[in-house]
């Protein structure tokens, strides 16, 4: 992404949205006159893949892995979705709901968009409303998750407004599974892993992230990620083996954390040491000596800006990605032993660094799309009068 220093550029003021498609192999931005598509599939340079100025104000923007399936919301008919095959350059359908739209997920079965009290699922190959999950608990912010192995098609979404339960619904057999006490205050970020077995969730005070097994969701980690001051957790990412989960907020860090099980002798001390240490210590504070803290940590070069992070692996080696609300990408290298990040290597940005404004250029539009995705043919609105459109 550019690097927020001129108005016309998606780096500008005119920044609305910014997301990761499923794989991380892309990045989407909505602004003011349009939305744009970029590869992010090498640290050297950040292709333009496609631009469309039909549509103003997109905040939301969502690509379907390295299809050509694009979901666009507008600010100037936010109950309204429209999707896209950018490639043929045509609208293949919309559909209209009863309130505004506030996120849109998808996988290769289902598309799920998020309303602030009601879940829509659709069959993403023919965009049929498959169920709607009417009088969820309130949710202003959109929040919710979709698992990206269309074999799992697990959805995760609030249980309740004032505290951090989590219901883990079935999008393929349109069912619940469970429900997660996750938090006792309301939950501000949830995300899967990529093979939709584990779950990671944070509060509204941001202090604790937890990791859950799917379906049955047991806690299999916490960790701390701090204990001074309470943040707005806005996002968190599995690498793609889920042996590592980032965490971004509205501070100038980004945690890494390692999900990894201690050997049995040192559990086994640990374990002796709680035992020992409970008679005499508060529940709270034993509960955060069984914490584990950040594996790594990337200090940005600003606060208070809103970012979303993934972990990527980009010219197999593992990076980590943070696109901030200003119109900036960071990329980093990750020593996934030491938890250190390095300089330059084999063209790596360093740390911090924010790819330069020169080294973008526009690449053509190479997607497989037509092997990674069945094309849609026809759908309706979501009020049952036909506005589908074919390609």
């Amino acid at each position: 992404m550019e690097t927020g220093e001129g108005a016309d550029g998606p780096g500008g003021p005119g920044l609305c949205c910014a997301s990761f498609n499923q794989d991380s192999t892309s990045l989407a931005v909505g602004t003011k006159t349009g939305y744009r598509l970029f590869s992010v599939t090498s640290v050297d340079k950040l292709d333009c893949i496609h631009e469309s100025t039909e549509t103003p104000d997109v905040y939301i923007v969502e690509r379907l892995f390295s299809s050509s399936l694009v979901v666009v919301v507008s600010q100037s008919m936010p109950r309204r979705m429209n999707v896209y095959h950018f490639k043929k350059g045509t609208e293949i359908c919309n559909y209209s709901y009863s309130n505004n739209i506030l996120a849109v997920r998808l996988n290769r079965q289902r598309l799920v968009v998020c309303l602030e009290e009601s879940i829509y699922i659709h069959n993403i190959k023919d965009m049929k409303l498959l169920k709607t999950l009417l009088n969820t608990p309130s949710n202003p912010s959109g929040l919710c998750a979709l698992s990206i192995n269309h074999s799992n098609s697990f959805l995760a979404y609030p249980g309740s407004d004032t505290i951090g339960e989590i219901i883990v619904y079935d999008a393929n057999n349109l069912s619940t599974m469970t429900m997660i006490p996750a938090h006792d205050s309301p939950l501000a970020a949830i995300t899967f892993s990529a093979s939709g077995t584990k779950l990671a969730s944070a509060s509204e005070r941001g202090t604790v992230i937890r990791v859950f097994s799917i379906p049955e969701g047991l806690r299999l980690f916490e960790f701390r990620r701090g204990m001074k001051r309470y943040v707005n957790i806005s996002s968190l990412s599995f690498s793609p083996d889920a042996q590592f989960l980032c965490a971004s907020s509205n501070t100038e860090t980004v945690h890494i954390f390692k999900l990894e099980q201690h050997t049995p002798s040192w559990s086994a001390y640990v374990g002796k040491m709680f035992t020992a240490a409970s008679s005499y210590l508060p529940a709270q504070v034993s509960g955060m000596m069984s914490q584990d803290r950040a594996f790594a940590t990337v200090r940005l070069q600003m606060a208070g800006q809103k970012n979303v992070c993934a972990l990527a692996t980009i010219q197999k080696l593992p990076r980590l990605l943070v696109a901030s609300s200003d119109g900036q990408l960071f990329i980093y290298n990750i020593d996934p032993q030491d938890g250190v990040f390095t300089g330059k290597r084999d063209g790596g940005a360093k740390k911090g660094e924010v790819i330069p404004e020169h080294e973008f250029a526009a690449g053509p539009v190479c997607l497989d799309d037509e092997t990674e995705f069945p094309p849609i043919n026809w759908c309706r609105d979501g009020s049952g009068r036909g506005k589908g459109r074919r390609p």
